[in-house]
């Protein structure tokens, strides 16, 4: 009875997943994260403007290609000037790859002169659960109704090599820039890379 119990825990956790989960030309999942600096941040709040979920973390090879290269701050940088909410999400768990405590992130930030409207701690991985991110780096692209429009990979170099960095094709910059000129999102869906996000379960 019991093991039927937990079948059936499981079968239900499924199906909320496949409801809930992203799915480009849909409704984003809402979520509500605290970032590094307390703050409460909840998806709906910015509805009305483009939405860029970026999942970090600070041990993995791939997200080093981008932060000691400056391609990612500079991709920050660019983007939140234009009105872009940029949301770093951490979702490695406690005594995992990339965990991370606020005031270490907050170090981190400094550190790499990084620029994101905030980075949202989620050491239970239920927004990395809800969005299904797989790796680090794993982006997300959200409309300013609501809707997702990409989800993939930051570019076509699935390396940890910076060097490959000037000649790839920046899906997230592509896919913003069509976005904003009205335009539709040629390349919607691409598979992302990096390391696995180091979930607790």
């Amino acid at each position: 009875m019991r093991s039927l119990r937990a079948f059936l825990l499981v079968v239900i956790a499924l199906v909320a997943l496949a409801v809930f989960a992203a799915r480009v030309g849909e409704p984003a999942p809402d979520f509500t994260g605290n970032d590094s600096h307390g703050q409460t941040h909840k998806l709906s709040d910015y509805r009305g403007k483009f939405v860029v979920l970026e999942w970090h973390n600070n041990g993995c090879p791939y997200t080093r290609k981008h932060y000691e290269s400056g391609n990612m701050q500079r991709l920050q940088k660019e983007w939140t000037q234009k009105g872009v909410i940029w949301l770093t999400i951490i979702s490695s768990a406690p005594d995992s790859q990339g965990y991370v405590t606020a005031a270490q992130e907050n170090d981190y930030l400094e550190k790499m002169h990084a620029v994101p409207t905030a980075a949202i701690l989620d050491p239970k991985g239920e927004i990395g659960h809800l969005y299904e991110a797989k790796t680090t780096p794993h982006m997300f692209i959200i409309n300013p109704q609501g809707v997702l429009i990409y989800n993939g990979a930051i570019d076509d170099k699935p390396t940890s090599d910076e060097s490959d960095i000037p000649g790839a094709r920046n899906y997230v910059s592509a896919a913003l820039q069509e976005a904003m000129a009205g335009e539709p999102v040629a390349v919607a869906s691409t598979r992302p890379y990096g390391c696995s996000v180091k979930y607790a379960d």
